[in-house]
């Protein structure tokens, strides 16, 4: 009997284009403030001069690719940063069969801060030293700052989406623009990980900005296993001449 697949063919994932909001932090950080200098709702924060070439330049790749090869699906956080650059690809000729609609599913959105929301590290220790405190005991995987999540709720909603991107979109490939937690946490699900795994790979390098990640799925299993074809992949930028920045995302709009 020949196996049947409830994946994806392909799927991309892309991490957004630099933030303005990514900018912001690095120079509250260098400066030594306690906030991040951005007086926006994060969802609000737009993608940088930069980010937006580095976005031109990713879908300049993806429209590079065999039309067997190019996604036919777009998904996207509905974080503005993650739609500029999802339009960006479309707007290159990224999709195959021409521009489509981009679908916006809020579970792709980025990890929410809670009380931490527009400090910098040094803000954290200063106003909430108990709770960074508690952040260092548990580790990042399972602290939950109040009012915001931990790396284990984020999991819960990828998984709620990947359900529904099985169900959609089963032997289509998929190309999903987000953020830097949510690619480490698509890997940590699709790869069936454990916290010492994702936390590794979150060491060894912050996801770059419109880097690649794809993974397929092979029928020819009888499970179908998930492979992962690339991992943080800075060609599309290097071969466009776009400058490769990778600086961790932080939550720096004020609710």
């Amino acid at each position: 009997m020949q196996p049947t697949s409830h994946w994806p063919q392909r799927l991309y994932l892309v991490r957004h284009g630099q933030s303005q909001g990514n900018v912001a932090r690095d120079r509250s950080e260098a400066e030594g403030l306690a906030t991040i200098g951005i007086d926006i709702r994060d969802v609000d924060v737009p993608l940088s001069d930069l980010g937006h070439q580095q976005a031109d330049a990713a879908g300049r790749w993806f429209a590079a690719l065999p039309d067997h090869e190019k996604p036919e699906v777009i998904l996207s956080s509905p974080y503005l940063r993650a739609r500029q650059t999802a339009r960006a690809i479309c707007e290159a000729g990224g999709l195959a069969g021409g521009r489509a609609r981009t679908v916006i599913d809020e579970r792709l959105r980025e990890r929410e801060f809670g009380v931490f929301d527009g400090l910098t590290a040094l803000g954290i220790r200063q106003q909430y030293p108990e709770e960074a405190a508690h952040r260092t005991r548990l580790g990042k995987f399972y602290h939950r700052p109040p009012g915001g999540e931990s790396w284990a709720d984020v999991i819960l909603r990828l998984r709620s989406a990947m359900n529904s991107i099985n169900l959609h979109y089963n032997g289509r490939r998929v190309l999903i623009v987000c953020h830097q937690v949510v690619v480490l946490c698509m890997r940590y699900v699709l790869e069936e990980l454990e916290e010492t795994d994702i936390l590794a790979i979150d060491k060894a390098a912050d996801i770059l900005n419109c880097g690649i990640c794809a993974f397929d799925f092979d029928v020819q299993e009888l499970d179908c296993a998930p492979r992962l074809a690339l991992w943080n992949h800075a060609a599309p930028l290097e071969e466009q001449g776009a400058p490769v920045t990778a600086a961790p995302d932080q939550m720096v709009g004020s609710r």
